[in-house]
């Protein structure tokens, strides 16, 4: 409980710090985002009138202290675009982003088993080494790039699935394989290494003298120790899916959190910009705790403190 209340203090010192060094930059950046709502033809008494209406005329200390304010009692404020509460519109996006997020991840995750456990007992033969580099070679790729082929190719020129959109499990596929590809093969390296150093330790040779089976070494007895690494990398992944993907989201016309994100910058839409950086925020907190709960479960020689 001591940990915990820890953790929690620190991560609402983490989420006042964000929502200040945001509300900084998105005032520092060129632009006026009362003339943006007005529109480019509208003239000073108007761009006076909206920069009223929505508090841009006060001091940045006021501005900050009322959105602090309202953040006390939960109202992330309205949108500057569609005056709807950003809560709302962030609530209205999440369940795709979430989709898409397990999804990617859990196409990662099996990729990353199985060819990191497979590759592990040939590491050194011609068959690790093409692994290697066709795992580079992705890793290497834009994930815009390997999205726009996987469109041409599997959406249009085969016609499989859907080319973008959202709505059915077939439109989740193509996003999901283009996500989760990169991190699957990066689990797979990672993996591939930490076997070959758990592999080397006593406790797998006592293990192998006993005459314990390959599938059983590698899944019971060295994969629980050389997975620990990766859960720290697959906690932060998902934080980071969960916030959204502006590139896989904008390539496949998914309507998420991250192309949420894109617009509300484009537009100088600082309520949203600031309701998605804190909601990004959250999600780091939460999934680096919930990782090192995850820690202790899975090894409980782990203490923490």
């Amino acid at each position: 409980m001591r940990y915990l209340a820890g953790r929690l203090a620190w991560a609402l010192v983490i989420l006042l710090g964000t929502t200040f060094i945001t509300f900084a930059i998105v005032f520092v950046v060129p632009g006026d985002p009362a003339r943006v709502v007005a529109g480019p033809r509208a003239d000073a008494a108007t761009i006076a009138s909206v920069r009223h209406e929505l508090g841009l005329d006060r001091s940045l200390p006021a501005q900050y202290g009322r959105y602090l304010w309202r953040l006390a009692h939960g109202d992330l404020g309205r949108s500057y675009a569609n005056r709807q509460p950003v809560a709302t519109t962030l609530a209205r996006r999440l369940p795709a982003t979430a989709t898409l997020a397990v999804a990617g991840l859990a196409v990662a995750i099996v990729i990353g088993l199985v060819v990191g456990i497979l590759s592990a007992p040939v590491a050194g033969t011609w068959v690790d080494r093409t692994v290697l580099v066709g795992s580079l070679a992705v890793l290497s790729a834009p994930v815009f790039w390997l999205g726009m082929l996987a469109l041409y190719w599997i959406g249009f020129r085969w016609r499989l699935v859907p080319l973008g959109g959202a709505g059915t499990f077939r439109h989740l596929i193509l996003p999901a394989l283009v996500l989760g590809i990169g991190s699957g093969l990066y689990y797979a390296r990672l993996l591939h290494t930490n076997l070959q150093g758990v592999l080397r330790l006593d406790y797998i040779r006592a293990a192998r003298a006993r005459g314990v089976g390959p599938f059983r070494l590698y899944t019971v007895h060295a994969l629980r120790n050389a997975a620990l690494p990766l859960l720290t990398v697959i906690g932060l992944d998902f934080a980071a899916l969960m916030n959204g993907v502006v590139l896989t989201e904008t390539v496949f016309h998914w309507p998420g959190i991250g192309r949420l994100a894109f617009d509300a910058v484009l537009a100088l839409d600082v309520p949203v910009i600031m309701g998605t950086v804190l909601l990004s925020a959250g999600l780091v907190v939460t999934t680096n705790l919930a990782v090192d709960l995850l820690y202790r479960l899975v090894d409980p020689r782990i203490t923490l403190r």
